[in-house]
């Protein structure tokens, strides 16, 4: 977190107990789970890249066609849709759409 924050001057934008989010000069966001964070163990120890789409419903669809891995069912908060999907190299991503 001190890295992001104190060395590189990312704009904290969340800031909780298991959790600190940031957000970059291009709008960019980014959050650090604490080790006590359980609900994302199966993160594993690297980063978790997200990829914006216009429809989580419809790029999930077309990504088990394919045969992609989803990791539970898909999350909403607000108008923010997001889902977790484990990628032939066995890392986990996420696809996520806001609106």
């Amino acid at each position: 977190m001190r890295l992001f924050r104190d060395v590189m001057g990312v704009d904290v934008v969340r800031d909780e107990r298991d959790v600190v989010g940031f957000k970059f000069a291009d709008g960019t966001g980014m959050e650090i789970w604490g080790p006590e964070d359980e609900f994302h163990n199966f993160f594993g120890s690297g980063p978790v890249v997200g990829f914006y789409v216009d429809n989580v419903d419809e790029a999930r669809a077309r990504m088990e066609a394919a045969g992609i891995e989803f990791i539970g069912p898909i999350q909403r908060s607000g108008n923010a849709s997001w889902n977790h999907f484990r990628g032939p190299d066995g890392n986990v991503y996420e696809i996520i759409s806001q609106g």
